[in-house]
């Protein structure tokens, strides 16, 4: 399943996991900083098959489909083939935004574009494209809570963010509510960050509600839907939260705030994560785990070799 030893001395997250007998995905992470034009140029047209069986009638201009050359720098990309031929037929592309909270740098995994082949929705692939690289960077990060960003107008998408991460806001559950914190998130990500999901300088933001108004002028105007249009969640309320916060004419957002912290990963593991997937699941997180820790303390323990800014003694 795994060509382990190349994956552990990565330093670049690079894995190829079979999630289910009928489909693999593949997780890269920073593509931009370590691929050859040519791996790069294969990665993007795989992207690009997707996107054309996804959103037939219109091109994209964000995120990974922009022209700006830094853009696969610093977004993870997952995406998702099938076994029998080798087509892509879905992705997810989580950018990382670098934000500084409270005078101090904190990082900000986003959600990002998520796109499947119609030929394959409600095949269940959401557990592949929401929270496995979230999960494993929760790993790696030594189960220290994460924080996530998410902007979307689906009611199902909503839903789904907001019953798989912690503490998230906005959101119809009982006592959510806003924090100091994911203001100053939110503020800033608005501030400096909008073009990473396509949002136009002219559009607003109801700093009290955590909406975008007029979302859709800077590059994802083609993913605009209205109400009837977008895929509802399996529970009433959260198809009523979103009616009742957005303006789907106008195109409106929900700018989404939570975290993955060690709750939202053990509800990811019981609830999201089908039973005969936990056992590649498992292989997964050992591999992360021997890069973060088990392969740091090898090189520690060999005095002959540099290993960083450290120097064998003399």
């Amino acid at each position: 399943m795994y060509n382990l030893l190349s994956v552990v001395l990565k330093k670049r997250l690079d894995l190829d996991l079979k999630t289910s007998a009928e489909f693999r995905a593949r997780i890269v992470e920073f593509p931009g900083l370590w691929m050859n034009e040519r791996e790069l140029g294969a990665l993007r047209a795989d992207l690009l098959k997707v996107a054309g069986r996804a959103v037939p009638h219109g091109d994209l201009d964000y995120g990974v489909f922009s022209a700006r050359e830094d853009v696969l720098q610093r977004t993870i990309v997952t995406l998702v083939y099938r076994v029998s031929d080798g087509t892509p037929v879905a992705f997810n592309a989580l950018p990382v935004l670098s934000l500084s909270l409270s005078g101090k740098p904190v990082e900000v995994l986003h959600l990002g574009l998520v796109m499947i082949d119609p030929t394959v929705r409600s095949q269940g692939l959401s557990w592949v494209l929401y929270g496995l690289t979230c999960f494993l960077l929760f790993l790696r990060n030594q189960l220290r809570p994460l924080w996530i960003s998410n902007v979307t107008q689906v009611p199902a998408v909503a839903g789904m963010v907001a019953e798989t991460f912690s503490d998230v806001f906005p959101s119809p559950s009982r006592g959510a509510r806003r924090s100091l914190r994911q203001q100053m998130i939110a503020t800033e990500i608005m501030a400096a960050h909008r073009h990473v999901f396509g949002v136009g300088k002219e559009a607003g933001f109801d700093a009290d509600r955590f909406v975008i108004t007029d979302a859709y002028t800077g590059g994802s105007d083609n993913l605009k839907k209205t109400f009837d249009a977008a895929p509802k969640h399996r529970k009433a309320e959260y198809n009523d939260f979103c009616a009742a916060e957005l303006d789907y004419a106008r195109g409106d957002d929900l700018l989404q705030i939570g975290q993955l912290d060690l709750n939202a990963a053990q509800r990811y593991l019981l609830e999201s994560v089908p039973r005969n997937a936990l056992g590649r699941l498992a292989v997964a997180s050992f591999v992360i785990l021997v890069q973060r820790l088990v392969l740091p303390l090898m090189h520690w323990a060999d005095g002959r070799r540099p290993w960083g800014i450290l120097r064998p003694s003399r």
